[in-house]
């Protein structure tokens, strides 16, 4: 769906969810500094440097417009994947789960219930353990009380969640719910389900050298404060507006990369993790609310 002009101009114009607050201290510095050369190059100080533009702007742009940009980006669209990747085993889980364990006594269903939720929960213990955030309510909604406090105490509750998944597939095979052949299926679905969890964490522990973050803004801050050398000939006292347009642009992109290079947390433009762990829930429970007729097929056919 295309966006209209009216919208267009509200989403430039927009400040929540931008890097303007984070970058607006340091554009206000770079242009008062442009206005203090501007004043020099009045007094007929010899400030005019143009040689400068020639040298610096290849190395800044090239390391932070290319490489941090992209990186960062790179690193976000691969979380994205592997949360794309969840939610799909998951749904496809759930549904093996609630057609092909078999329902041959009352206990049967609770237990298949009980599983589905507990899928909901390893993505919200997934999304709590990558935010580093504690066990909260809303695992404690998902899973039983013993549960609960248990996973207050374990250093990955996912892992945990995904334990008591693959414990219970083991016993309904042992059960004669599950056949081989469907237990072996399944329990590839939850190795996916643990693999994006690798994955995710893979993300959030391999953050971009420190060493290159410092040298790039190393970079950038000298070549903000040589801007207004090489300017002042040509613009005059319109040097620092053009110097404070120049860095805002400049130290957006870098405060766009640090945003972004951890998709997991709860800045305007993290991962909707809130939103795909409640789209999970609701899937899940519309599933719930279907009968298995191969399940209770069999049932009938025993009796």
């Amino acid at each position: 769906m295309l966006l209209g002009k009216r919208d267009w101009f509200r989403d430039t114009l927009k400040i929540r969810g931008s890097v303007i607050p984070a970058v607006l201290p340091r554009t206000i510095i770079c242009g008062l500094f442009g206005l203090l050369v501007s004043l020099l190059h009045q007094l007929e100080v010899p400030v005019s440097l143009p040689v400068l533009a020639s040298i610096i702007p290849n190395i800044v742009l090239g390391l932070m417009l290319v490489f941090r940009t992209n990186t960062a980006y790179e690193r976000f669209w691969e979380g994205r994947k592997l949360w794309g990747s969840l939610v799909n085993a998951t749904r496809n889980l759930a549904r093996q789960i609630w057609v092909s364990v078999l329902e041959k006594d009352e206990g049967d269903r609770l237990g298949k219930e009980t599983a589905l939720r507990l899928l909901v929960a390893f993505a919200v213990a997934t999304k709590l353990h990558l935010r580093q955030e504690p066990v909260n309510q809303e695992l404690e909604d998902l899973i039983s009380p013993s549960r609960y406090f248990r996973l207050k105490s374990m250093n990955n509750p996912p892992l945990e969640v995904a334990f008591w998944i693959g414990d219970y597939l083991q016993q309904q095979h042992e059960r004669d719910r599950l056949n081989v052949y469907q237990l072996t299926a399944i329990q590839q679905l939850l190795n996916i389900m643990v693999d994006n969890l690798g994955g995710c964490e893979r993300i959030l522990k391999t953050p971009i050298p420190m060493a290159y973050a410092i040298h790039l803004r190393q970079l950038l801050l000298i070549y903000c404060l040589t801007l207004p050398f090489q300017l002042i000939g040509d613009l005059g006292w319109w040097t620092g507006l053009i110097v404070a347009l120049i860095s805002f642009t400049l130290f957006g992109i870098e405060a766009i990369g640090i945003e972004i290079e951890n998709p997991f947390g709860r800045d305007p433009n993290d991962l909707p993790l809130d939103a795909i762990c409640q789209t999970m829930l609701r899937n899940i429970e519309d599933l719930m609310s279907l009968s298995p007729c191969g399940a209770t097929l069999s049932t009938d056919l025993e009796i």
